[in-house]
């Protein structure tokens, strides 16, 4: 190439490079609308239909927008086709919006972030000055959100010590147990008074303990009051292993299995779906619930609202006694369900990173939670003479449509359910709310759960390693397979893929 000829083309690509970044600046300038607020695009979850529509919901996206000081521009999505529409939008960067809703971290979300699909927050997020609120983000639930050590996104909180045993109060008293249980040998103590006791009075052999459905996770749960670990547990070599590796692990399956044998539990629980699941307890033959603490006070609900008379004194409903731990143990949930993730392709300058930010963090603010939940003041609640919000429209599923999609906005962090003003709790719900905060310091969490997020193999397979342990405890509880057969389909796990979770697990766990 001649000198004359190497001018010109230097000529071009100079030209080329300052068209290139003229249009890198327009695009990377912050969108703002007609009164100067950022713009934002955010896709998230419709489970209400046709979101924020109906009379005052104009007034209810404009109080959003004032008290946040942002225009916000939405693409609701129907939950059943919530991964479809997050497969699109990540097939095309360029457009991707700013802030997208994903239900969880699964493969394709991990391959993305290591392509740099998602703004790393993890130099953002702990910043109090401009997020009070996502600063008091848990930080254990932040690891757990992280792929190669970014954090891929702001999570939305749930209840960390959510966990735990509900049983029917009349009933323990009919047997003479005045104190909650605090060991396992109380619980089985428990279950088999309620089992062969007569615990309802009728003095017929008509009811057991503890109702179970398909559903296994009460199982996860009574197995931490033995010392398993949450799914892994770290060794003392310092390794994260799978928990069937403890000992504790078969302590705790042969005293599942001691439950059925002895008929604490009902003999075809194995085979109940999840939607009858809590029948017997409501309808008193069963008195005992195992999972969230929440479900065994909405079937203390059920005894106030239907007037289901107590045992020892008809002139009182029945109740449940909600304990959180047993042995200083219960299993802690993953602290969050599902994540805000931020566009790298479209949130490409700090001002826009911050703009994202500062909505999600004004979000979780009272009073947008409230607005989220309840709406206009006056038009959709009003205070009482005490001065506690009354829902007014809380059975009005039209009139709510003009609010209730905004709670697809809200992180709530740090709070789950904080509102200004308060609304008055039963003393049933500030009983369950006291167990949850109890619980916080002894919940187990699961120390593997970010890295198996980012572990190829359990990405592609974790259903069925999952499965396989899952399938082998229930046989095992039911009888339908001895020790040895359980221990071969342990073994099992290990060579369809486990012993490759485990090594991906540790080397991430040990850098």
């Amino acid at each position: 190439m001649n000198r004359k000829a190497m001018k010109a083309t230097a000529l071009v690509l100079s030209s080329a490079m300052v068209l290139g970044s003229v249009g890198c600046s327009k695009q990377n300038s912050a969108k703002t609308d007609e009164n100067g607020r950022p713009t934002i695009t955010f896709q998230t979850i419709d489970f209400e239909g046709s979101p924020l529509s109906g009379d005052h919901a104009d007034e209810v996206v404009a109080k959003m927008e004032d008290y946040t000081n942002t225009h916000v521009e939405f693409t609701w999505v129907a939950n059943d086709v919530l991964s479809e529409k997050v497969s699109l939008a990540l097939a095309n960067p360029s457009t991707m919006p700013m802030i997208m809703a994903i239900g969880s971290i699964d493969g394709a979300i991990v391959s993305a972030a290591e392509q740099g699909a998602f703004v790393d927050l993890s130099k953002y997020i702990y910043d109090s000055e401009k997020y009070p609120n996502l600063s008091q983000s848990i930080k254990a639930v932040n690891d757990t959100c992280t792929v190669n050590g970014q954090l891929i996104g702001v999570y939305r909180a749930r209840t960390l010590g959510r966990n735990g045993l509900g049983y029917r109060t009349d009933w323990a008293e009919a047997v003479g147990i005045t104190e909650e249980p605090k060991t396992v040998e109380d619980v089985y103590d428990m279950f088999y008074k309620f089992t062969y006791g007569d615990p309802d009075g009728n003095g017929k052999d008509d009811t057991y303990a503890l109702e179970l459905c398909s559903y296994t996770g009460p199982f996860d749960v009574m197995q931490t009051w033995f010392g398993v670990g949450n799914g892994w547990y770290e060794n003392a070599q310092g390794e994260l292993r799978p928990v069937f590796e403890q000992p504790e692990y078969f302590e705790a399956l042969d005293w599942f299995k001691k439950l059925y044998d002895d008929g604490l539990i009902a003999n075809d629980w194995a085979v109940r779906g999840t939607d009858t699941w809590n029948q017997d307890v409501k309808n008193g033959v069963a008195g005992a619930f195992c999972d969230v603490l929440d479900g065994s006070r909405r079937i203390w609900d059920y005894f106030v609202n239907n007037d289901v008379k107590s045992v020892v004194n008809p002139d009182e409903p029945a109740g449940m006694t909600l304990v959180g731990t047993i042995n200083d143990h219960t299993l802690a949930t993953s602290g969050y369900n599902g994540l805000f993730v931020l566009s790298a392709s479209t949130c490409d300058t700090e001002e826009k990173i911050e703009a994202c930010l500062h909505f999600l963090d004004k979000m979780c603010d009272d009073e947008m939670i409230t607005l989220s939940s309840y709406g206009l003041e006056g038009i959709h609640w009003h205070l009482d003479e005490n001065g506690y919000l009354i829902d007014d429209d809380k059975d009005d599923a039209v009139a709510s449509k003009a609010y209730a999609a905004l709670n697809q906005t809200v992180a709530y962090i740090p709070n789950l359910t904080a509102t200004s003003p308060t609304v008055e709790q039963s003393e049933r719900v500030i009983k369950q709310n006291e167990v949850y905060a109890a619980n916080i310091p002894y919940a187990v969490v699961n120390p593997a759960l970010g890295y198996l997020n980012n572990s190829s193999t359990y990405s592609l397979m974790g259903s069925t390693l999952d499965d396989i342990i899952k399938v082998a405890r229930t046989q095992y509880i039911c009888g339908e397979i001895t020790k040895d057969q359980l221990n071969e389909q342990i073994a099992s796990w290990y060579t369809q893929g486990g012993n490759d979770v485990i090594a991906e697990v540790n080397a991430q766990y040990v850098k």
